[in-house]
């Protein structure tokens, strides 16, 4: 007898124990909803750079020289530089369209607005990497490397632990 046969026949057999469904499908279906529940709360980021759908055109980043370049129906609305393209879009309920994106810059996060045209383009002032964003109403909060941050009218704020829960 070999020692792998000796092992296994040293080991008391598995006990199997019959499916239960009714309790599996639970726990799935309960796993099913957290996650589908968690997703839609979650804006990832992106590095699309376009054609992207807003209400205002299509929006699209184009790489020129060292500087990124954003254009809305292929007129130029902004400049900025940055090594990489990292934005971070709200996407509305009317045909998935994006109504603001946050994107990363070299010298700090800039929200776009195309809710109006031309769209609106306020800059952060303060050079961070942004890590997460969440969308509440009117307001931007995101996550840096510098703490968490509140973003609304064009004025940044840093934000102090409390009680709110953005999701």
């Amino acid at each position: 007898m070999t020692m792998f046969q000796r092992t296994m026949a040293s080991r008391a057999p598995l006990r199997q124990t019959p499916l239960n469904l009714k309790g599996n499908l639970g726990r799935l279906f309960v796993a099913a909803l957290a996650a589908s529940s968690f997703a839609t709360c979650v804006h990832a980021q992106s590095n699309a750079s376009g054609p992207l759908g807003t209400p205002s055109g299509q929006l699209q980043f184009v790489r020129s020289d060292h500087d990124w370049t954003a254009m809305l129906d292929n007129e130029v609305f902004d400049r900025f530089g940055a090594n990489a393209l990292a934005h971070f879009d709200d996407v509305g309920n009317a045909n998935d369209t994006v109504t603001r994106t946050l994107v990363q810059t070299d010298s700090g996060p800039v929200l776009y607005d195309f809710r109006r045209r031309p769209p609106l383009v306020q800059r952060s002032g303060i050079r961070m990497t942004v890590r997460r964003v969440f969308w509440q109403g009117d307001e931007v909060v995101m996550h840096g490397s510098q703490g968490w941050f509140r973003f609304k009218r064009g004025v940044l704020t840093k934000l102090q632990s409390s009680t709110t829960t953005y999701h």
